[in-house]
């Protein structure tokens, strides 16, 4: 562990003063830090299992995992053999590997909904085409979504209104999310337009507590779906992989007719995947979605490799175990130190906030004494626990959390 007086950003700052006449603000999308603390470094250099180190050698037990797309650990060796097996024989080419039906057969094994695959790059990619296949099966155009969702980047979607045109978001309605009468009510609203309600497994919005579906909730969904012809299509970009080893709803006994996926489905590679039922498999047949690097043999090896070490290690139960663990030590040491804090969501991507925290002003002060002690976490969005997370790592971070609690009492 780093005390505070050893974070230094010497080679960052310069990277960003270069950064800032080559990109536009310096550093754009999700993973900028204008907006955190000043110990929140830009560049990376590193990762290795629950750890990474930035450009300046500082080292930190990650508790962001890339945003959700590293699952079992940066540099997973069962995964980085598969990726340089596949890489010695091609990436991307005229056409796609034998990766690419492996893949398919796999997912259609595992996911209960899934009758069939189409593979493609990020998260966005995924949402929108699960959009497009709904309207071209159904013929209508009105997609409903939880008020605060976030469901990716493209204009349709995107939470930032600059370069979005109104006529993006007019076919889009917007409901409560665990409220089935606001749904039903939007449903009643889009009338015989409505071609999907898009829900994400768990409500992840940013800046606010995770919400669990309510069972109830997501069988009135799917009655709402199955009542009206329109399609279900859970959004489990985030939460793929993280909560249950097929699709994220199978618990609840609730099947959509599509689901989006990525970040974690390859460790880190770039992949993301459409699975969905024998009903819809004509609409994605008759839709066109593609891209250069779609079809891409590597992150598909990457892939093939992680669901496999995510069924026999039981990762997720691993998880559960080591973020329990976390956020149980931490509410510990938060009433020590005579806070009160709310931890929310599941443990394998909790969230916390501080009571009456206007302005995240509290989150801030902590983030910044956990970053300086060498625990990368974020104020405002979910946290999230990887497969190689040790009880030794969960200790150290302790240890760092512990004083991070100290410094926000201090600044009361």
């Amino acid at each position: 562990m780093q005390d505070n007086a050893r974070v230094r950003l010497r080679e960052d700052q310069q990277l960003r003063e270069r950064a800032s006449k080559v990109i536009p603000g310096g550093m754009y999308g999700h993973q900028s830090v204008q907006g955190l603390p000043a110990s929140y470094p830009q560049f990376m250099a590193r990762g290795d299992g629950a750890r990474v180190w930035d450009v300046d050698g500082n080292e930190y037990i990650d508790l962001m995992c890339s945003y959700g797309p590293v699952l079992l650990g940066h540099h997973h060796p069962r995964v980085e053999e598969a990726v340089a097996k596949q890489a010695a024989l091609a990436d991307a080419q005229n056409t796609p590997s034998a990766r690419m039906v492996e893949l398919a057969e796999t997912f259609t094994s595992r996911v209960e909904h899934a009758d069939w695959a189409m593979f493609c790059k990020n998260g966005t990619d995924a949402t929108t085409t699960c959009v497009s296949i709904a309207r071209a099966a159904t013929g209508r155009r009105k997609v409903l979504v939880a008020k605060g969702a976030y469901h990716g980047s493209a204009p349709w979607c995107t939470p930032r209104i600059a370069g979005v045109t109104a006529e993006d978001r007019v076919n889009l309605i917007q409901y409560r999310y665990n409220d089935a009468s606001s749904a039903e009510a939007a449903a009643e609203e889009a009338g015989d337009d409505l071609a999907a309600v898009m829900v994400s497994p768990i409500r992840h919005d940013l800046g606010v507590d995770l919400e669990i579906p309510d069972p109830d909730f997501a069988t009135r969904l799917r009655r709402l779906c199955d009542r009206t012809g329109a399609a279900l299509i859970l959004d489990d970009v985030r939460c793929g992989l993280r909560l249950n080893n097929g699709g994220s709803w199978e618990y609840l006994g609730v099947q959509p007719d599509l689901s989006a996926w990525s970040k974690a489905i390859a460790n880190g590679y770039a992949l993301g995947a459409v699975l969905g039922t024998d009903a819809l498999q004509e609409a994605a047949r008759a839709i066109y979605v593609t891209g250069s690097f779609w079809f891409a043999s590597v992150p598909m090896a990457a892939s093939l490799a992680t669901l496999q070490v995510v069924e026999e290690e039981d990762i997720v139960a691993r998880m559960l175990k080591m973020g329990s663990a976390l956020r149980d030590g931490m509410a510990a040491q938060a009433k020590a130190h005579g806070l009160e804090v709310c931890f929310s969501g599941p443990p394998q991507m909790p969230f916390m906030t501080f009571g009456a925290d206007q302005n995240f002003a509290m989150a801030g002060v902590f983030s910044d004494a956990a970053m300086r002690g060498g625990v990368w976490l974020h104020p405002r969005h979910n946290w999230f626990v990887s497969g190689a997370m040790t009880e030794a790592d969960v200790e150290q971070a302790l240890q760092t959390t512990d004083a991070a609690f100290a410094a926000v009492a201090a600044a009361q």
